[in-house]
């Protein structure tokens, strides 16, 4: 399973409101890796920041640790994912929203989940459901931003049971904020590249057989 985080219009475009510096440059491979699962029926869940003006993490102050500028407000052009990215005919669950099943999960080929927090698994309440029912055992992480919700979307996967791999060249980190890399090691996280993906699959495949 591939999980896409947060490639949002706020974060990834130089006129985003949370801009990180240079994720624009990693847009060709975020396309790379759509049309991948695409051709190849990947199954990918799309996680998305979605606030509204009384979000937690929202400040007129940030402190660019626990509190940020206003970014990702629900229903803006800010909170939609760029273009290399937009799911097609994505299964959507909002985080405000109730819903008397899930299980649609099992058999949509993109779900996407509006989280209201940098961990998609405390800023969303199906974030957790979601996952136990696709049950995958390793997850192929990307996107932005990687010292935030990259991160946290990691760390999550793991506490999970899950063996997570990142590609390091489509992740996009903010200025001024620890990089997670030597903690993503010891935890047993693997990096692979873009270049590296058909293959990686293709081995695992192999070694599920």
């Amino acid at each position: 399973m591939f999980w896409n985080v947060d490639t949002q219009v706020d974060f990834i475009e130089p006129h985003g409101k949370l801009y990180a510096p240079g994720a624009e440059k990693i847009k060709p491979l975020l396309k790379k890796i759509t049309a991948f699962a695409d051709e190849h029926d990947i199954q990918v869940v799309n996680t998305a920041d979605f606030h509204y003006s009384d979000s937690a993490e929202l400040s007129d102050e940030p402190d660019y640790v626990n509190t940020f500028p206003e970014h990702c407000m629900a229903n803006t052009p800010g909170a939609e994912y760029v273009d290399e990215t937009n799911p097609e005919d994505p299964l959507i669950f909002d985080w405000d929203k109730e819903y008397l099943t899930l299980d649609d999960v099992k058999n949509a080929r993109n779900i996407v989940i509006r989280k209201d927090a940098f961990d998609v698994f405390t800023g969303s309440p199906h974030a957790d459901k979601i996952v136990e029912l696709i049950a995958p055992q390793k997850v192929v992480v990307y996107g932005v931003t990687t010292n935030v919700c990259v991160n946290d979307a990691v760390l999550g996967l793991i506490k999970r049971g899950k063996s997570v791999f990142v590609i390091e060249d489509a992740i996009k980190e903010l200025p001024k904020i620890p990089l997670p890399f030597e903690n993503w090691k010891k935890l047993g996280v693997k990096m692979i590249s873009s270049e590296e993906l058909e293959e990686f699959l293709a081995q695992l495949t192999f070694e599920n057989k």
